[in-house]
């Protein structure tokens, strides 16, 4: 086992996780796949997280940690751990959850096997704050077609809570896309470029275990009043930089999926196949485009208003 080149790095950005990230550095130290780094981001954290990643990384030399002096959003730090990575495959894990002991050994096995596969995943479960089980998650999508298009289409159309970007990816592939999106729904805007690039393969064990509790980023800014998305104030959380600008967080989404349709490798045929996905996808979202209108509107006469 190589230190300096790992086969795989499991990359951990983390702001404030005091109560969680212990369990999640531990589930990575019981791997039974050993050959890895764990590199983790401190985005400026004010509670014990420093303290506590500091401690682990004194006694395994396999753990890199690097604190950020200020906070600059979980887009930013997300793509900071891919970044620092060595490994010939890369993980995410959120500092809230953990992985079964086999997760490792049970994805390496899936991408070293098959070169068409870039993202091998396990099946998730929803764990309370305690680490009980709550339900297991549970989606079909057509991610793992040999046809570029249809693994796109389902990644776009279909419903999903982008478990998938927590599996273990190809780096070469995760390069090529440029990384996690620095804004609302980038997980799922990556995961349907690297949809494009290659196939997912899903493993049917439930080793991944998701923590669902009242600090979580999307039950805390992503959910609005209502119960829906609330994509604006997720932009924030992602990008602190846009706090109090002008945005349009849902024609953001559009337009990403769509320069995706001619960045990446697609013939001719799915490319004008792909234009009919997006104008599905519009229909879908048109009461939040809207939305987005109205709010931008508003914000301009106020913008007005306060220049007076």
């Amino acid at each position: 086992m190589s230190i300096q080149q790992p086969k795989i790095t499991i990359g951990l950005p983390v702001y404030n996780g005091q109560e969680f990230i212990v369990d999640a550095i531990e589930s990575v130290l019981q791997q039974t796949y050993p050959d890895f780094e764990l590199v983790i981001s401190d985005n400026a954290s004010t509670d014990h997280t420093q303290e506590i990643c500091q401690r682990f990384a004194s006694q395994d030399p396999r753990i890199r940690y690097h604190r950020q002096p200020v906070n600059k959003g979980a887009g930013w730090n997300f793509n900071q751990v891919f970044l620092l990575s060595a490994g010939e495959y890369f993980k995410w894990l959120a500092a809230d959850d953990r992985i079964a002991p086999q997760f490792l050994a049970r994805c390496v096995e899936v991408l070293d096997l098959d070169p068409s596969v870039v993202l091998a995943y396990t099946r998730t479960a929803i764990i309370d704050q305690d680490g009980n089980f709550i339900s297991e998650y549970d989606v079909n999508l057509n991610s793992d077609s040999h046809n570029p298009y249809h693994r796109f289409r389902d990644l776009v159309l279909e419903w999903s809570l982008c478990f998938e970007v927590f599996g273990l990816i190809r780096t070469s592939a995760l390069r090529a896309t440029g990384g996690m999106g620095n804004f609302s729904h980038g997980d799922g805007v990556l995961l349907a470029q690297l949809g494009i690039i290659g196939r997912f393969q899903e493993i049917e064990a439930v080793l991944n275990f998701s923590r669902k509790h009242a600090k979580q980023s999307m039950r805390m800014f992503g959910t609005s009043e209502s119960g829906g998305n609330d994509y604006h104030r997720y932009a924030m959380w992602f990008n602190p930089e846009l706090t109090d600008k002008l945005i349009f967080p849902n024609w953001k989404i559009f337009w990403e999926f769509y320069k995706s349709i001619w960045k990446f490798p697609l013939n001719g045929v799915d490319k004008l196949k792909s234009h009919f996905i997006m104008v599905i996808w519009m229909r879908r979202h048109i009461r939040h485009l809207i939305n987005d209108l109205v709010l931008g509107a508003k914000y301009i006469l106020r913008s007005k208003k306060s220049s007076r």
